[in-house]
């Protein structure tokens, strides 16, 4: 059975997925779009962005069934639920500001292209 102190090692893993899929795939795609603009690049930002909205739900899912499953495993834990459903919506932070930044420089290739 899982406990409490297995979470946060977990939670590393995930969010280095989410940070990998959107800083890494979508920023970089972004990036390179805004450099040099082409239709080839614009269509792969549309499921790259998918790609990274689905990473970032998915370790927010793996962040609520770890606290849920550290809850049943102790008797006080409402203190270490609310922390832990904190930290369960960094993933989406994090994923969303990154993609706002890779849209933003989408704008600025469409810009450059027109």
């Amino acid at each position: 059975m899982l406990t409490m102190g297995f979470m946060p090692a977990v939670g590393i893993y995930w969010m280095g997925f989410v940070i990998i899929v959107s800083g890494v795939a979508v920023l970089g795609m972004a990036i390179a779009y805004a450099l040099r603009p082409t239709e080839r690049k614009l269509s792969l930002m549309r499921p790259l962005s998918l790609a990274a909205i689905f990473a970032a739900i998915c370790s927010f899912a793996g962040g609520v069934a770890m606290v849920f499953n550290g809850a049943g495993a102790t008797r006080e834990w409402s203190n270490a639920a609310f922390m832990g459903f904190a930290e369960c919506f960094t993933p989406l932070f994090v994923a969303f500001a990154f993609l706002a930044l890779a849209w933003l420089l989408v704008a600025v290739g469409m810009r450059r292209q027109a």
